[in-house]
């Protein structure tokens, strides 16, 4: 009857701490490279986000708005981008993530992790991870 006790309790924490991580307009994205020079990433929940894709001179080459209610699902295709790395940064009210995509002789490399994820409070931007 303790262990049973002791494990019901252990589970309600972790419940509970799941509960709290979820913040809302907080996202998860998962970027993953498709057939040939494509990439696709989807995000989980409602969200209003923009999505841009940077050259490494932090130039800007694509940026649009995207809003889903059960989450968004998007697909590019690169074909046309010279070889280097590139950016596809995604970012809403609450934080901004950023994966590095590499084209080398024209074949595609996703960084599956983030390089960077900044949380934003107020006027103040805050550096939570960066992968490298």
């Amino acid at each position: 009857m303790k262990t049973f006790s002791k494990l019901g309790l252990v589970a309600v924490f972790a419940l509970a701490s799941l509960n709290t991580y979820a913040i809302e307009g907080d996202f998860l994205l998962n970027v993953k490279k498709r057939t040939g020079n494509e990439i696709s990433f989807s995000l989980n929940g409602q969200q209003n986000v923009i999505i841009s894709i940077y050259d490494q001179e932090n130039n800007l080459l694509f940026t649009e708005k995207a809003s889903g209610k059960n989450g968004i699902i998007k697909n590019y295709n690169l074909e046309e981008f010279p070889q280097g790395k590139y950016y596809l940064v995604v970012e809403n009210k609450l934080k901004s993530v950023k994966h590095e995509i590499a084209i080398d002789k024209k074949e595609l490399v996703v960084n599956r992790k983030a390089i960077a994820e900044v949380f934003k409070n107020n006027a103040q931007k805050i550096v939570a991870t960066i992968n490298k």
